[in-house]
């Protein structure tokens, strides 16, 4: 009783530890993932922000350079026209500046010039130029005297800009610093007339013209250009490209009073987490710009199961399994011991089994070959008497009837011969004592070959190596495979029998190659057989033994045998036999 409750408490404490451990494991895994999707995220974040206001700052800068040279272009007119300056500024049609709403000729005039420059630019093409001044605190009227509008409402031409002070002071900023000026945001004259939900907030550009001719005039000052964009449409053309995981961009303008908002763009998408909203200044033509960029939802959403939720579902299940490989592992161990002794002492019983078999097999085969040495050796001797009766019959003067009967004795006797001497061989190939000695092969060849030449067979015989071996199987071999190149050939084709050798290694392949009927290659490996033959050789005197005895004397040379077409025709046997050391 006590050992059963002391195994018990130790296999309860085994699973508390495994339940703790992987626990500890999955928490730990979940909260690493965990902080590396924050960290992806404000990485995400930080790199969506600096797209969108780098591509403001390009944008405002692709602006500016355009109205610089649109002022230089105007800067150079000797006498400035109406149609020169339309002109001028009909590229802005095609220049895609979104938001742009037209370009602005400004002068200056005090109140008692203002009828003076009436007339002269009614003069210069501005039919029916009507110039409407303000009030002014500083003696000096700034009036649009031309104008190019892109997009349906036209350019108001002869308004006093001095009531407009975020325009007007940005062009006599840029003229005190001879360069572009951002104006403060301002709803433009143009769109004064629509409805308060259809007016955007706007800016304009200020760039003041100098003269570059004529020469006698350059540098003289003569009046700006005014760009004016809707912040609405400008932003929107600019981030929609850019802030595809944004759910919002906001422009603020920092150097006006309460930080006026100047436009934002609402991409529809759900809004993310608050602590992945940025925010940074951008410096635009003498103005700070904050741009404020919320997050989308999908910035830090995941298709499907965020990693670590994976993780934690994942890390539970392992762990739930692992209690349960635990808990079956703790109360089937004596069972599997003892399964394990029981199958041992089967397997012991089988093992002493077999060894009694294979002790009957090889006693069996033992009796089967002294039995086929006996009976080859008993058999050979009567048809050895009948083949020499039957020669010394044949040089008696007999009947045709007789001749044929008795030719047919002795090919008989001479069949049975073949066949006894290739059980024979057969039943030793496998014992028959290997004497390794070096042998030339190209000595056993030539002999071969002197014996098996009938003059109609064509013999190639390239180098041959020397190789450790036994002389006697070696020719056995040679002459079986030399012996099949010759007997299996067509009988309307002279035999072609390539015999050949490289080295591979620490062996040497030896290949005899012939032009006969061949072997289908789904029946190489069967030719190897013992009492096998293709289909192809059933027309052919053979035994179907003497590939086997081949193949058997190669394997115990350590070597392998194998068959392969001939591209040319026939077939190509090839063997490998041990170097000489």
């Amino acid at each position: 009783m006590g050992r059963g409750f002391g195994v018990a408490r130790r296999s309860m404490l085994l699973l508390a530890l495994v339940a703790v451990l992987g626990l500890a494991g999955t928490a730990s895994a979940a909260l690493g993932l965990w902080r590396g999707e924050q960290r992806m995220a404000e990485r995400a974040a930080d790199q969506q922000s600096a797209r969108v206001a780098e591509a403001v700052t390009d944008e405002v800068r692709r602006y500016s350079d355009y109205l610089t040279s649109l002022a230089a272009s105007v800067g150079a007119q000797q006498t400035l026209e109406a149609g020169e300056f339309a002109a001028i500024a009909a590229p802005i049609d095609r220049a895609n500046l979104p938001g742009v709403t037209g370009v602005a000729y400004v002068v200056a005039a005090t109140p008692a010039q203002t009828a003076q420059v009436q007339a002269y630019w009614r003069a210069h093409g501005a039919d029916g130029l009507v110039l409407q001044p303000g009030d002014t605190d500083r003696g000096q009227h700034l009036f649009i005297v031309l104008g190019r509008s892109s997009d349906a409402r036209p350019t108001p031409v002869g308004r006093d800009l001095t009531a407009t002070p975020a325009a007007a002071s940005a062009m006599r900023a840029a003229q005190q610093r001879r360069t572009l000026i951002m104006s403060a945001t301002y709803h433009l004259i143009k769109d004064r007339a629509l409805p308060a939900e259809q007016q955007q907030a706007s800016f304009a550009l200020a760039a003041a013209i100098h003269a570059t001719a004529p020469a006698q005039d350059a540098g003289e000052f003569r009046g700006w250009l005014l760009l004016g964009l809707r912040a609405g449409d400008f932003l929107r053309a600019t981030v929609e490209a850019v802030a595809t995981q944004a759910s919002a961009v906001q422009m603020m303008d920092t150097e006006t009073d309460g930080d006026v908002p100047l436009v934002r763009w609402d991409s529809g998408r759900a809004i993310g987490p608050d602590d992945l909203t940025r925010q940074l200044s951008v410096e635009v033509l003498g103005r700070t710009w904050e741009l404020t960029v919320e997050p989308a939802a999908r910035l830090a959403d995941h298709r499907g199961l965020a990693p670590h939720t994976i993780a934690v579902i994942v890390g539970t299940v392992i762990t739930a399994l692992l209690l349960a490989l635990t808990a079956t592992v703790t109360t089937s161990r004596d069972r599997a011991v003892r399964r394990v002794r029981e199958a041992t002492t089967a397997l012991r019983t089988d093992i002493a089994r077999r060894e009694e078999v294979e002790q009957r097999l090889r006693r069996r085969e033992t009796e089967l070959r002294g039995f086929a040495g006996i009976v080859a050796h008993d058999l050979r001797a009567p048809l050895a008497r009948i083949t020499g009766y039957a020669e010394l019959l044949a040089t008696a003067h007999l009947e045709p009837d007789e001749s044929d009967m008795l030719a047919r004795l002795h090919d008989g006797a001479h069949r049975m011969t073949a066949l006894i001497d290739d059980l024979l061989g057969y039943a030793t190939a496998d014992n028959a004592e290997l004497r390794l000695a070096p042998v030339d092969l190209g000595k056993i060849l030539a002999e071969i070959i002197h014996d098996r030449d009938d003059g109609r067979a064509v013999f190639t015989v390239g180098s041959l190596p020397v190789v450790n071996g036994d002389a006697v199987l070696l020719r056995q071999v040679f002459d079986n495979l030399v012996g099949n190149a010759v007997k299996y050939c067509a009988p309307d084709r002279r035999p072609h029998i390539d015999i050949r050798s490289r080295r591979d290694g620490e062996r040497w392949r030896v290949e005899v190659t012939d032009n006969g009927i061949g072997i289908p290659p789904d029946q190489a490996e069967a030719v190897f057989t013992a009492f096998t033959r293709v289909d192809e050789h059933r027309h052919y005197p053979g035994t179907g033994l003497g590939l086997a005895i081949v193949q058997r004397i190669v394997q115990r040379h350590g070597g392998t045998i194998g068959v392969e077409p001939n591209p040319e025709g026939g077939s190509r046997f090839w063997l490998t036999l041990p170097a000489v050391s």
